[in-house]
């Protein structure tokens, strides 16, 4: 996303507006409770000494959930005011921000965690690495980080650049996903939505993702202060060609 927080905010409305943030929240917030049980393993230093959590990316608090039921202090950020509304009905006495990276200043923690490939979402690799810095920075001595990012790799399985349609009771989506020669994933979303008057009502989105050198980010890690790799899953979940788990401890 843009740097300066007026195009931020303009960016931001063109990912998650309303009716695919009903739609991703409906059918396609799995993704959460999957990485679950890697992550909380991961963090149960942080549970146990009563740290304090910060989600980047909560989307509609599918993970955040999960963070809550075991105990944790979380701060669940987003940068959609969609599915922050959202996951304010489905989890109403969370802390819930908006942050919009990177121009958003993060606060001290002792974990950091986000799914659902935030970072891909950032205008450029310039923009993932300042908050990649951002985030070693925030981290106290001892603190946990537990993200996922799609590399170069994304595009080498059809099944991600496969054309998606899906159709519900209340809503409809379809997507086409194209990789191009500037190391982006670009995805056309449009989604048909049931009005209360059972009408239809067509949204259209589309999404830039930046593929990322996850080894090149490790690296920035590294020179932040801490120790960390590249993984294939944040437990025994299985993720998709080309979506990995980065890993940390500062």
């Amino acid at each position: 996303m843009p740097d300066n927080r007026e195009n931020a905010v303009e960016t931001e409305f063109s990912y998650y507006r309303d009716d695919l943030a009903l739609v991703h929240d409906s059918g396609f917030d799995f993704h959460g409770g999957r990485c679950a049980p890697g992550i909380l393993d991961l963090l149960e230093p942080v549970r146990r000494r009563g740290g304090v959590v910060l989600e980047l990316g909560c989307g509609s608090g599918s993970l955040t959930g999960h963070l809550l039921d075991a105990g944790h202090r979380v701060i669940a950020t987003d940068g959609s005011p969609a599915m922050l509304a959202r996951a304010r009905t489905r989890l109403p006495a969370a802390d819930l921000r908006r942050l919009v990276l990177p121009a958003d200043r993060l606060p001290t923690v002792d974990a950091v965690v986000g799914v659902g490939h935030v970072l891909n979402y950032l205008v450029d690799e310039e923009s993932v690495t300042r908050t990649m810095t951002a985030i070693a920075g925030a981290l106290r001595p001892g603190g946990v980080l537990a993200i996922d990012v799609i590399d170069l790799g994304w595009a080498d399985d059809w099944r991600n650049v496969a054309s998606l349609a899906r159709v519900h009771e209340d809503w409809a989506v379809f997507s086409r996903s194209v990789a191009t020669e500037s190391r982006r994933m670009v995805q056309e979303v449009t989604t048909f939505v049931r009005s209360a008057n059972a009408s239809w009502r067509r949204s259209d989105e589309r999404h830039e993702n930046v593929l990322l050198d996850v080894t090149g980010l490790v690296a920035v890690l590294e020179r932040h202060g801490m120790t960390a790799r590249k993984r294939t899953s944040f437990g025994s979940e299985r993720l998709p060609t080309g979506l990995v788990a980065v890993v940390g401890q500062k």
